[in-house]
């Protein structure tokens, strides 16, 4: 009987403790302060997909990159967000096959080491989503692209010690307008890319 009380009150414990750490998140437009906002590097992906030959989605992901965003909650529309990533950081789960995308032929990220996002744009589409558009700088060129986005929410979180917001973002960029123009017609130019993104309130 001691045992069963023991192990039933760490259950009541445990999950009291869960209560408390878990944050409150809300994704009305309320729960997105103004303020500037520093990506959490540790809870973000960037992920891309390509159609190869018909037979399955390649994907791909960049390990780093950075992003900031400034908000002003009386109007969303100017809200800025800045993006850099390190093409030298692609992953493909085969290292000798991530050294031949990253070399001359395809991304040559010797040449351009950094693929640049800055928005330039916002257009709320509903309650927490938008679209973004803006300018990405990849292989040397400049061209605008637009993302939809989604807020998750945000709250504080007790664990990071300070005010976090979640984002989801996809969009569709052409390969070949960027200059990534190998076996192009062969490979689809159509890569799809998909983020998530937590920022924390400077």
């Amino acid at each position: 009987m001691a045992k069963t009380l023991s192990m039933l009150l760490a259950a009541v414990l445990l999950s009291a403790c869960a209560s408390l750490v878990t944050p409150d998140v809300s994704s009305e437009t309320a729960a997105l302060k103004s303020g500037g906002y520093k990506l959490d590097p540790n809870h973000a992906s960037f992920i891309f997909k390509i159609n190869h030959l018909g037979f399955s989605s390649f994907v791909g992901r960049f390990e780093r990159f950075d992003a900031s965003l400034d908000f002003d909650e009386a109007d969303p529309a100017k809200a800025r967000v800045e993006a850099v990533i390190d093409t030298t950081s692609l992953d493909v789960a085969n290292d000798d096959f991530a050294k031949t995308l990253t070399g001359p032929k395809w991304f040559d990220a010797a040449k351009f080491p950094q693929a640049v996002f800055r928005s330039t744009s916002i257009e709320t589409t509903g309650d927490n989503t938008g679209t973004m558009t803006g300018d990405l700088t990849l292989h040397g060129v400049t061209r605008p692209i637009s993302l939809d986005v989604t807020f998750n929410g945000g709250a504080n979180d007790i664990l990071r010690h300070g005010y976090v917001v979640g984002f989801s973002a996809v969009g569709t960029i052409n390969r070949d307008e960027f200059g990534v123009d190998r076996f192009d017609g062969v490979i689809s130019d159509e890569v799809k890319i998909e983020i998530e993104a937590e920022f924390e309130k400077s």
